[in-house]
């Protein structure tokens, strides 16, 4: 894989100019790495979507079951999910309109990846927001 997804210029981008991230695999348990990532990201002024089966509201935003559902545009959809769900979510995140999707750590998914550069995303795979951030600052 090497650094084929993790694309500084890309990362700067998503992290820099983009306003709402979809992250699925939200929930309100705060010890999961979705809704401490999620959380840093609303510091850093982003809106947050979460995406999960039960819809449920976290960090005071509302929930949807799936991307379709999602009523705004979603710039960044970050794949909080097990690897071999990301594939899935990937292929969602662009039938949605997504404009980006964000794989984090230890979630890697080639071909999914692949899929969504050949429909136009962004993509981020293997790398975690908060860190990125601390390396740029």
């Amino acid at each position: 894989m090497g650094d084929r997804f993790a694309d500084q210029n890309v990362i700067s981008r998503l992290l820099d100019e983009s306003r709402t991230w979809a992250i699925v695999g939200l929930t309100d348990n705060p010890d999961r790495t979705a809704h401490e990532q999620a959380r840093l990201l609303q510091q850093r002024g982003k809106r947050i979507v979460p995406v999960n089966p039960s819809a449920a509201e976290v960090l005071g935003a509302p929930g949807y079951a799936t991307l379709a559902e999602v009523p705004v545009p979603v710039d960044v959809v970050g794949v909080y999910r097990r690897q071999e769900a990301a594939g899935a979510v990937v292929d969602e995140a662009v039938a949605a309109g997504a404009k980006a999707v964000w794989l984090p750590l230890g979630v890697i998914d080639e071909a999914a990846a692949q899929r969504a550069l050949d429909a136009g995303l962004d993509v981020v795979m293997n790398r975690c927001p908060a860190v990125e951030w601390a390396l740029r600052h």
